[in-house]
């Protein structure tokens, strides 16, 4: 028999083929479904908000709004303060976290792994819990300041308007350049290291001239991120009570004069812009530049021994700044059980009261929170799948302009999403109901879904593309459809990825304030974090308050702990079945 002839009866043995139009008509589908779901909200909630600072009352065409917002000093003062904020908390986080990266990457020593997942914590307390936390260590009258005058008689006011902000931020968003920069320090081939000692490079100038260089895309991905996090930060410079900085500024523009004030929307036009300049400068600094390496799997870069005196310094930085990072957990959760602290190093008495406050006062808020994160996480997960085999398994036309709606939400603040759909859906109500949109929880969901899209889209992005179409095409040359061979399949193997994007998804949403603030129209609508913004407002409610928010510091390490178990168990299971 010729070889022709046998692939051809092969190929006859084969099922018949479903026509292309039939297979294309779901992915179609699913690709119009994913479009309107993105235009409606997120495309067209932000064009309204940026369609209103450009329209006078008459519905034209204007840039006067622009001009009366820095014809006002406090609106100057509060854009020149957001950029001072934002800038120095990226500076500060720079020195917590460069030295952080290269010690535990660099150097051998005992506990770096542990330091690592320590310095990674302030990221899952919401910054403006931190920040009353921050007030009873560092205030003027905190734990700290009474004891260096009590010894040494001088007080520091670090906690005080800006410095304040720009210190909590600092220590809240650090991680994002401590993670991105230990995975590209980890990524570096280590001849080059090598090549650089034969050459004479030792010490500082090894670390200037060689290796921060080949990890600078790592440190752009975090530096980027502190950016806009700090500038379009609301909660923390509120609970702080500095209202002279832009995301304050919108916010009480919105609540005071009303949702036809268009102040509030060239702020958040500006705070768009920014974020968007953020991400754009981060690209043109990488534009042009090589920073691969042969290197992948192989020789990383050698840890050398540190001596003596080095181990000391090396311990001693890394104490103070974990010390630190941890402030915050430590001063919730001391807040949570107070009975009574207040001018004390310490608290002064002890009780469990606060908790059973929360436990009978607000139920319903932690109730709320896994609702709606759940469904939200939900829902981004749906999308990010179907997003990502959009890209990678199809050739859909257009396919990859999914991909730029979705992570588009990255530049956009909470607070103007929140303010978009207000602007959009008032007087809108809910199919088949009476209820207007802006008085139900059905926004804040939405709100949380595509704000943390990006986050589950790259998961499920990173996780498709690690599954070969190959064992897609067997599953189909043995009769599966492409939607059977998606849900036995492409799915199962996917799991651990989608599950580390939902879990990223609900721990981040779980922690929202600013859209969340606006959108909150009722206390039984309210999640776990609009509930401690508002016990924080009177000193009486920040017992209560601490232990609504260490509850919430509990669930996301309970929901990170989970989901880094089942990646681990998923990934020995597949190792373990290869060949």
């Amino acid at each position: 028999m010729s070889t022709s002839s046998a692939s051809g009866a092969a190929a006859a043995a084969l099922p018949a083929a479903r026509p292309r139009t039939s297979r294309e008509l779901g992915l179609w589908l699913a690709y119009g479904l994913i479009a309107v779901f993105l235009i409606a909200f997120l495309i067209v909630p932000i064009g309204l908000v940026i369609y209103t600072a450009f329209v006078d009352e008459a519905g034209g065409l204007t840039l006067g709004h622009f001009g009366n917002f820095f014809e006002q000093t406090i609106f100057r003062e509060s854009f020149v303060n957001s950029l001072i904020v934002s800038l120095a908390s990226v500076a500060v986080a720079t020195v917590i976290a460069v030295p952080l990266a290269y010690l535990t990457v660099r150097f051998e020593f005992r506990g770096a792994l542990l330091i690592q997942t320590l310095g990674v914590l302030p990221l899952i307390m919401p910054p403006f819990v931190g920040a009353v936390a921050m007030q009873l260590i560092f205030g003027r009258s905190g734990s700290v300041n009474l004891l260096l005058n009590e010894h040494f008689g001088f007080t520091i006011p670090i906690m005080d308007g800006l410095v304040g902000v720009t210190f909590v931020e600092s220590i809240h968003y650090f991680p994002f350049i401590l993670l991105n920069l230990v995975a590209a320090m980890r990524n570096i081939d280590g001849a080059m290291e090598e090549s650089a000692l034969n050459l004479g490079a030792r010490g500082w100038r090894l670390f200037r001239r060689v290796i921060f260089p080949l990890a600078m895309p790592g440190y752009l991905a975090g530096a980027t991120l502190v950016f806009v996090k700090v500038f379009d930060d609301l909660g923390t410079p509120l609970v702080m009570g500095v209202t002279n900085m832009l995301a304050p500024q919108a916010y009480l523009r919105i609540t005071s004069v009303g949702l036809d004030d268009p102040q509030g929307y060239v702020i958040s036009v500006i705070m768009i812009a920014f974020s968007i300049l953020a991400l754009w400068l981060a690209a043109l600094v990488m534009k042009g530049k090589d920073y691969t390496t042969l290197q992948k799997g192989g020789s990383a870069l050698q840890k050398r021994r540190l001596s003596g005196w080095e181990s000391l310094l090396a311990y001693g930085w890394i104490g103070v700044v974990l010390l630190i990072t941890l402030a915050p957990h430590i001063g919730i959760l001391l807040m949570s059980v107070a009975k009574v602290w207040s001018f004390s190093v310490l608290p002064d008495a002890y009780t469990l009261e606060h908790y059973a406050t929360v436990f009978t006062d607000s139920p319903q808020m932690i109730e709320n929170t896994l609702l709606y994160c759940g469904l939200a996480a939900g829902l981004d997960i749906v999308i990010g799948t179907a997003i990502a085999y959009i890209i990678l398994r199809t050739r859909l036309p257009g396919r990859q302009m999914l991909d730029y709606l979705a992570s588009a939400a990255l530049a956009i603040p909470g607070l103007v999403l929140a303010i978009g759909y207000l602007r959009l859906f008032r007087g809108v109500n809910l199919p088949f109901s009476d209820t207007p949109m802006v008085n139900t929880w059905v926004l804040i969901m939405l709100a949380y879904a595509v704000r943390r899209l990006p986050y589950a889209l790259r998961s499920c992005m990173a996780a498709l593309q690690q599954v070969h179409v190959s064992l897609e095409e067997v599953a189909q040359s043995l009769g599966a459809g492409r939607l059977s061979t998606i849900r036995r399949v492409v799915v199962p193997l996917m799991a651990g990825g989608m599950l580390a994007g939902f879990v990223t998804s609900f721990i981040t949403a779980a922690v929202e304030l600013s859209a969340t603030i606006l959108l909150t129209s009722a206390q039984s609508q309210a999640p776990m974090s609009y509930g401690i913004y508002l016990y924080m407002q009177s000193i009486s409610g920040r017992g209560p308050g601490a232990a609504l928010g260490v509850l919430a510091v509990v669930v996301v390490a309970i929901g990170t702990y989970l989901s880094h178990r089942f990646v681990e168990r998923t990934r020995a299971t597949v190792a373990s079945s290869q060949p």
